[in-house]
């Protein structure tokens, strides 16, 4: 062999090793699911562009490590666990405030970034939204807050009705326990008689449906929880086959064939947990990075379902809508 073919074969031979250690150097991301990847398509794709505004592209200079529970918050803990044993660079929740808890209870010393429809002091995330202190930061939409508004939403399009219901998910206490504050309180200023009801998994949908036939429910308020989220579809179809008007937090719910739905935008926050995520991977710390805190809400009307359920929306209510379904 001549020594220029082989001093550049011994190049190469150095090069490769030299290659695939850079590739196993990238940054890893450690992405916490409460769902699956498919349902969290929409933000997730928000969460990679807000990454790719502070430098980080996954697959070329960034790697993200997956990990879904399929609608079971039991199955939370131990995937955190499995991203903390993988000592991934950073833990991120896009949604589901059991996921955040869950992150959190995991590690101490990760930096963690969440999105969440709650108030991450309340729950005990961050000591404050300034100053969160700790390894997590993140952002939060209106979700909980927006409970008491979406019953008097509801109550406006169907004023006869004197009973509702709620419907939380028990799996999510921490969520669950500020929405049962908030929308009690506000039925008992409407002057309605509220009536709570559990779902935790979609075998429970019917067993609701059923109970509320027995209660006599002229209306459902739906929690804000991701499970809910996931499940809109057939909880549209479950509330125009009853003949329930029903509000949820979720748009997706109103495009399903839901009443009507009003609430944060969760790809909004997706992208700003993305940039927040990108500014932790260039140096920052999650202590010094204020939660953000996402104010823009949106009101989804379906005309459709009202005609089916014999309704009409009041026109100040239809001309104050950001989008009316035909």
């Amino acid at each position: 062999m001549k020594r220029r073919e082989f001093i550049k074969l011994l190049g190469g031979a150095v090069a490769w090793p030299l290659a695939a250690r850079a590739q196993q150097t990238l940054p890893v991301i450690g992405l916490l699911g409460s769902e699956t990847g498919d349902w969290y398509a929409d933000r997730l794709r928000a969460f990679r562009e807000g990454l790719s505004e502070t430098g980080h592209i996954e697959g070329r200079n960034v790697t993200i490590d997956y990990r879904w529970a399929e609608g079971r918050n039991d199955r939370l803990p131990p995937l955190a666990a499995e991203l903390v044993q993988q000592q991934v660079a950073l833990i991120a929740t896009l949604g589901n405030t059991a996921s955040a808890l869950a992150a959190k209870a995991a590690t101490s010393t990760i930096p963690i970034v969440f999105r969440i429809a709650a108030d991450p002091v309340e729950v005990g995330l961050v000591a404050s939204l300034s100053r969160p202190g700790g390894n997590l930061t993140g952002v939060t939409t209106l979700g909980v807050e927006l409970g008491p508004k979406q019953l008097a939403l509801l109550h406006e399009v169907v004023p006869r009705a004197t009973v509702v219901a709620l419907v939380v998910n028990p799996t999510n206490p921490a969520l669950a326990e500020t929405q049962l504050r908030a929308i009690p309180a506000a039925a008992g200023t409407l002057g309605l008689s509220l009536h709570v009801l559990n779902a935790s998994t979609d075998r429970d949908f019917d067993t609701v449906f059923a109970r509320l036939a027995q209660l006599r429910a002229g209306a459902l308020v739906i929690g804000v929880d991701a499970f809910f989220n996931s499940h809109s579809a057939q909880l549209a179809a479950l509330a125009t086959r009853h003949a329930v008007p029903t509000i949820s937090a979720y748009q997706e719910f109103a495009v399903a064939g839901g009443l009507m739905s009003y609430g944060g935008s969760i790809v909004a926050a997706s992208h700003q947990a993305g940039v927040s995520a990108g500014r932790i991977l260039n140096g920052e710390k999650p202590a010094d990075l204020p939660v953000m805190q996402s104010t823009k809400v949106s009101l989804t009307i379906n005309l459709k379902t009202a005609k089916a359920l014999g309704l009409e929306f009041p026109i100040t209510l239809q001309a104050g809508a950001d989008e009316v379904i035909e």
